[in-house]
């Protein structure tokens, strides 16, 4: 599978970023949101192949969900939807899922009543 979504996105409702100290992966995630629900999402990764993976089907899952619904996506689904991921890499499930989480909070903050 090719890496799907991954550009920048200079309009950007919000964006959020994330590394992991441990291997020295990052993410930035950005996200496009109409009617509460995640309309576009992209992100740009700096690290390994299962971080490029992993970067990749945190956001074909997210695409099109509530906001909320995102918010639920688990390092599990994300394992699970690539059929799994070696042992030494199970940790790159959660670059993608925490710049997503951080993209949506800061939306959030941004457009609270």
């Amino acid at each position: 599978m090719c890496p799907q979504n991954a550009r920048s996105m200079p309009d950007a409702d919000a964006e959020g970023s994330y590394g992991d100290p441990s291997c020295g992966d990052s993410i930035t995630v950005y996200i496009k949101v109409k009617d509460n629900r995640i309309e576009d999402i992209s992100y740009l990764v700096f690290g390994c192949a299962a971080s490029v993976a992993t970067s990749s089907m945190t956001s074909v899952l997210a695409k099109g969900k509530s906001l909320e619904e995102a918010l639920n996506i688990r390092e599990e689904d994300i394992v699970r939807a690539l059929d799994g991921l070696p042992e030494s890499k199970i940790h790159c499930s959660n670059l993608g899922v925490s710049g997503l989480r951080k993209a949506i909070k800061n939306y959030l903050s941004k457009h609270s009543m």
